[in-house]
């Protein structure tokens, strides 16, 4: 098996502040637990950015540039910045930051589906913030869109224009023959990098012969042109991305995925999410991968070509 890439999500766009105390929002934090993530072992760094007064998901270039520099000037991780922000932002609104940044990698969700948050609003009796309530419960009516026309629009602007790569990540078995159709239009090449993204409510569940299904359509459709990576929401995360590093994947942990260190206790860093995982691939015989060596499997144009000062 080839070498192991950890990605580490710092915070994403679905947790809220009131969830857990450790979830950063801020320049400072973001920088923090990005460097302190890489230290880990994490070759690449999925970056979302928040509203430093309140905690809320911000596709704000400012936003994101009160960490971007910072952590690039301070560790090596290849840097992979969203291009899905939050459900309800617009296109363009998801696209500002990543189109200034013109970073190594960017994520892309590979289809319009529900979003659906609402249950996590049952559990929470303490709020923070006032917009954090009616973020989760609103989301029972909520889409996110991502058409054919979106997905090619930010191929072109993303990677013909800027050379990033993907992560396409796809939350069901639908998205697989999107990205097929995509790569039959000579729209992007191999070698793909696949996030299979399981137990979001609105995409497949987080089974484990979810995941043997979703592999055996890749290998279908795109044989030894891809390389595949699995993250799983909650309490799920551990086990899936595990199953993943036995099946010579990769594997994607961090706050934005679970808030969890343990059963019953929250990761005060995202770096502890990354040494655990790191410990049981070890133990597995999979090598971790360095920055460098992510770049070179991947094909990523290197820290030096991004816009990123």
């Amino acid at each position: 098996m080839s070498k192991i890439i950890i990605t580490c999500a710092i915070t994403g766009s679905i947790h809220t502040p009131s969830m857990s105390p450790y979830l950063p929002i801020t320049g400072d934090q973001m920088t923090e637990h990005a460097i302190g993530a890489a230290e880990a072992g994490a070759a690449i760094l999925h970056l979302h950015a928040r509203d430093p007064q309140n905690g809320r998901p911000s596709a704000s270039p400012e936003h994101f540039n009160a960490f971007l520099p910072r952590i690039k000037q301070n560790c090596d991780a290849v840097l992979n910045l969203t291009t899905g922000g939050s459900a309800t932002m617009t296109l363009e609104q998801r696209l500002a930051a990543p189109m200034q940044a013109e970073p190594e990698m960017c994520s892309l969700n590979m289809g319009t589906m529900n979003f659906a948050l609402y249950p996590a609003a049952e559990r929470i009796t303490d709020w923070k913030y006032d917009w954090e309530k009616p973020f989760l419960e609103n989301s029972d009516d909520l889409i996110f869109k991502n058409t054919p026309r979106d997905m090619v629009h930010v191929l072109h602007e993303m990677g013909q224009k800027r050379g990033a790569r993907f992560e396409f990540e796809c939350y069901d078995v639908s998205h697989l023959y999107m990205l097929k159709h995509f790569v039959d239009r000579g729209l992007t090449q191999a070698p793909l990098f696949i996030q299979f993204v399981f137990g979001v409510l609105g995409g497949i569940g987080p089974d484990p012969e979810n995941l043997m299904h979703m592999k055996l359509i890749a290998d279908r459709l795109f044989g030894d042109s891809y390389t595949f990576s699995v993250l799983a929401a909650g309490r799920h995360q551990i086990p899936l991305i595990t199953m993943s590093a036995i099946l010579g994947g990769h594997v994607r942990v961090g706050l934005e995925d679970s808030l969890m260190i343990s059963r019953g206790t929250l990761a005060k860093t995202n770096a502890e999410q990354v040494t655990k995982i790191r410990r049981i691939v070890e133990d597995l015989g999979r090598d971790i991968a360095a920055p460098d060596e992510a770049r070179a499997m991947l094909h990523l144009k290197g820290g030096d070509a991004v816009a990123i000062r």
